[in-house]
């Protein structure tokens, strides 16, 4: 990046002003693009071969989503219900020893030409199943929500790992230059479990980690206006500060910071919150879209509000150019999410149903922009959930057996993969980590996982450590 550098500052002694930030900009790209080998047009946006997938949008159920209460039907617990089968012994990282077999107290029904069968707490979701791939046979590493969390956006237990999000966007790069490559849409109630680790850039350049958007807030992105206490922070005095404090960090960075990466995330940071004060405005403005939108995506419903407020912005975000958005349910702790040690019968149903219409509303309005043929839709959560009690009807955490499904563009639509074992205990046949999932992710956006590299401390480090392979049963 040095000559980059000298050639900014060579060009801010000549001319300086927005005609040098302009130039300066070019160049700040042009090196990103030589870094991070920019995706070649002839491959579809693809890095490594002709792409599917354009952009992505993630929904991460927070605390784990318990399979045999919502997708992965076992009438072998209606069978043993109330039987002592589990472990004797209460295994590592459970929060309890493990109770009686315990049946699912919510009715299923087979839904679709693929006859998928799915729970009462979907009803929405249910009347999309012939959209939807899934993987009924994923597994975790480990019961405990931090380091599950970090393994299903990282691959990795533990922090300093970036998350899918940035590492499609070091990459691909943008989509376009007013928005966020990565955003995050945060449940209204908190963050979840880790915190900002999970959509964190690690050893990445900072640029690329997830720009955290807080939905809820009058201002989304905070600070991108001036409060109104400051009348002397005009549009003018914005344009003359912003190109002395880009003058001044292009210095800085070739004196002091030409090896560190987060000198050049603030500099871009800025760059993008100046441009964002233009585009984000009619982005985040909802006020705009139709009745019968806000009606379908629950906006007007104080159950679904939160929920469907977000996943309507993700689609106003992809629309508009950004690459990856993750919108999350559920926050860190051990209420309001989906975590449902107490009661299963009492707690899913509202956390579900917080969801279910938002997600079915956003699939079918992605489907009628034709934004279907070119985003990746995901569903998704850290673990799932044991087949016997904990407590009164409650489950534990289980790392065995959970369900993802994903559905949009390269996707073999009504079709699944792998199976759990009769309790829904552990994955049986066709078991998929999160190496897997994150594989097949890659390979739809063009990239060969075994490919993406990044040198950190003398390791190539990729994605996918040394593992994955892409399921290519759910693919079209």
């Amino acid at each position: 990046m040095t000559n980059i550098n000298s050639r900014r500052q060579l060009l801010w002694n000549i001319g300086g002003g927005l005609g040098g930030l302009a130039v300066a900009q070019l160049l700040e790209r042009e090196a990103l693009s030589l870094e991070n080998k920019s995706p070649n047009p002839a491959f579809n946006g693809g890095l490594h071969h002709p792409a599917k997938v354009k952009r992505v949008i993630q929904l991460f159920m927070t605390g784990g989503a318990s399979p045999m209460d919502t997708f992965d039907y076992k009438p072998m617990l209606e069978k043993l219900h109330g039987q002592k089968l589990g472990p004797a012994e209460k295994p590592e990282g459970f929060t309890a020893p493990a109770g009686a077999m315990l049946k699912s107290p919510f009715k299923f029904k087979q839904h679709g030409e693929s006859g998928r069968w799915v729970s009462s707490v979907f009803p929405h979701q249910a009347k999309e199943v012939d959209n939807m791939a899934f993987l009924m046979a994923m597994a975790s590493k480990t019961n405990v929500h931090g380091p599950a969390t970090y393994m299903m956006n990282s691959g990795f237990l533990l922090p300093g790992f970036p998350s899918m999000g940035a590492w499609i966007s070091y990459g691909l790069g943008n989509l376009s230059d007013e928005l966020p490559t990565f955003v995050v849409l945060p449940d209204a109630k908190g963050l979840p479990y880790n915190q900002k680790g999970p959509f964190s850039s690690g050893f990445l350049p900072a640029v690329h980690q997830g720009t955290v958007i807080k939905a809820g807030r009058k201002n989304p992105v905070p600070d991108l206006f001036p409060k109104e206490k400051y009348p002397f922070a005009t549009r003018r005095a914005d344009v003359e500060g912003f190109e002395l404090l880009q003058k001044l960090n292009a210095a800085h960075s070739v004196n002091h910071h030409r090896d560190d990466s987060r000198a050049d995330a603030r500099i871009q940071s800025y760059e993008l919150a100046a441009r964002m004060q233009l585009s984000a405005p009619e982005a985040f403005d909802l006020s705009k879209e139709t009745a019968a939108t806000n009606q379908a995506y629950g906006l007007e419903n104080p159950t679904t509000q939160d929920f469907g407020k977000r996943c309507l912005l993700a689609r106003r975000l992809v629309e508009r150019g950004t690459r990856f958005v993750q919108v999350w349910s559920g926050q860190q702790g051990a209420t309001g999410n989906w975590d449902n040690h107490g009661s299963i019968s009492k707690e899913l149903p509202p956390i579900a149903a917080s969801v279910d219409q938002p997600i079915a509303a956003l699939l079918r309005d992605l489907k009628s922009r034709g934004l279907f043929e070119d985003t990746l839709l995901i569903w998704t959560t850290e673990f799932g959930r044991t087949p016997f009690a904990q407590g009164g009807d409650g489950r534990d955490h289980n790392g065995g057996s959970f369900v993802t499904w994903l559905a949009g563009a390269g996707i073999k639509a009504g079709t699944s993969y792998g199976n759990s074992d009769e309790w829904g205990y552990k994955a049986e046949k066709g078991k998929t980590y999160c190496y897997d999932f994150h594989a097949t992710v890659l390979h739809l956006l063009g990239i060969d996982h075994q490919r993406l590299v990044y040198r950190q401390n003398g390791i190539d480090r990729r994605l996918t450590d040394v593992h994955g392979h892409v399921v290519k049963d759910i693919l079209s």
